[in-house]
């Protein structure tokens, strides 16, 4: 049987090898993409952190990680057998050159020709990093490295970072990974819109009343709590996961799906952007922080009793009014909102069409609903296109309803293979130097620059987040954020 496998022989390195990250979603994605075939069986997996492991400790751990975190059909001892003869441990402190001996030695018995290197560390040691490996004759023009977000606190940090990264890796080997753009759904919105003929004349302000996106987290802050009390929710989740969106439903047709044609039309969007200056973010911007509440039934602590009861202004929800200034999208309003401890977990984008000039149904108890795309990410991927259409029945008056016409693709072809998570989708295309769903340096700065004017708004006012009850959709001010525009958040 033909193999499908990627023809390049990569050693992959981990560094925070042993972090939250690497074990929850890295290591399940590369034992799938393995036992799939997608992966030279030649090349090691290196997990790198400053804990002292054996490389057999750091095989049953990641063992034990695979038991957890993969469903119960995946695991397969005879494909772990064989995985697990991959997995090689280093103890590396990032700020010890001495130390990345150890990676050049494990490396010097494999037969691969060079290293993608994965930074699940925070970003502040990313230069440390890279400057180390070079000392240790590391990297080559064929070696790639995978940057975590988020990349800085603002935009004169990220430049920074860049900088640090660029004086060793060009940018074409330089891969700033957003796991949303590699959910199925997310690239599947390309197909949606430029595959048919359907919607592409109509995406556009003659015919779409307003777009919302929302990403919702059921959980709270946790043990992340000295983390995210430093980025907060406008940092952790609009800059990246919530403005790429934006991006992908905003976008020009690209020329071809080349990365760099489909990145420069991203990057014409983050332009397009009206600034909200600081005199406008008590309008166009709403942020919240969770009290204690409870979600699924269960009571829940509030965000500053997670952090023993510190005081912060840290936001734990945001919700924005954007706009963005091209002919495409003139007048039409971009509604964003994430937060944690919301009522459900869900990622999805709403495009929301005109009402109909004038409806010919005049029955009282008649409703004819504009049209909606639906576009869910999470926690199941579909999308859906909302119609109105007759009830059934004999009645005298013509009753309407509105009924999700489903898109989805589960159903739509007759194909046994399982779909492979975002971050399988995004390894793979690292060892096939395919940078299209990977964020190019000037998008990431250009993000920056929009949002450390929000920030510069709220560091000015001495307003503090508005509280919100855990297991509710966030402060009432969210509401009215898109209600006095005469709209509804759709939940």
């Amino acid at each position: 049987m033909e193999s499908n496998r990627t023809a390049d022989l990569y050693n992959i390195v981990i560094f925070g090898g042993n972090g939250d990250l690497a074990m929850r979603k890295l290591l399940p994605a590369l034992y799938s993409l393995f036992k799939h075939d997608h992966l030279n069986p030649e090349g090691l997996i290196i997990g790198a952190s400053r804990t002292s492991l054996s490389s057999e400790d750091y095989t049953q751990l990641v063992h034990d990680a695979l038991g957890v975190h993969l469903g119960a059909d995946e695991f397969e001892q005879s494909v772990w057998d064989r995985f697990s003869k991959k997995l090689r441990y280093a103890e590396v402190d990032a700020n010890n050159p001495d130390s990345f001996h150890g990676i050049s030695d494990i490396c010097k018995h494999s037969s691969a020709h060079d290293n993608v290197y994965y930074f699940s560390t925070s970003p502040s040691l990313f230069g440390s990093i890279c400057e180390n490996l070079h000392r240790a004759s590391l990297i080559t023009e064929y070696s790639r490295v995978v940057l975590e977000k988020p990349i800085g606190e603002n935009l004169a940090s990220s430049k920074k970072i860049n900088d640090q990264v660029a004086a060793f890796f060009d940018e074409g080997q330089i891969y700033r990974i957003d796991h949303y753009l590699g959910k199925e759904t997310v690239q599947n919105l390309l197909s949606v819109r430029f595959a048919n003929t359907l919607f592409e004349p109509l995406w556009n302000c003659s015919a779409i009343d307003h777009v919302q996106i929302t990403v919702a987290e059921t959980v709270g802050v946790g043990s992340r709590w000295s983390y995210y009390d430093k980025a907060g929710a406008l940092r952790d989740m609009v800059q990246n996961h919530l403005l790429q969106l934006l991006c992908l439903v905003a976008m020009e047709p690209p020329s071809d799906l080349d990365a760099d044609s489909v990145r420069d039309e991203k990057l014409k969007v983050l332009r397009s952007l009206r600034e909200i200056t600081p005199d406008q973010v008590g309008l166009n911007t709403v942020r919240g922080q969770y009290l204690e509440g409870a979600v699924g039934g269960q009571p829940v602590e509030g965000y500053l009793s997670e952090g023993n009861g510190s005081a912060s202004k840290t936001e734990t929800f945001v919700a924005l009014r954007a706009e963005i200034d091209n002919w495409r999208w003139a007048g039409v309003p971009f509604y964003l909102r994430t937060g944690k401890r919301l009522p459900t977990r869900c990622a999805e984008i709403v495009i929301q069409f005109n009402a109909i000039p004038h409806s010919i149904f005049r029955s009282s108890q008649d409703q004819v609903c504009p049209n909606k795309l639906v576009i869910r990410l999470q926690p199941e991927e579909s999308i859906q296109l909302v119609m109105m259409n007759k009830v059934p029945g004999l009645e005298e008056s013509m009753r309407m309803q509105a009924v999700p016409l489903n898109l989805s693709l589960d159903k739509a072809f007759d194909n046994p293979n399982r779909t492979p998570t975002a971050y399988e989708r995004l390894l793979l295309d690292v060892l096939r130097a395919n940078q299209t769903l990977f964020m190019r340096r000037d998008e990431v700065e250009g993000a920056w620059q929009w949002i450390d004017k929000i920030l510069e708004g709220w560091k000015m006012s001495s307003e503090k987040p508005k509280p919100y009850t855990a297991g509710s959709w966030g402060p009432a001010a969210s509401v009215a954020l898109i209600v006095r525009d005469g709209r509804n958040w759709h939940d």
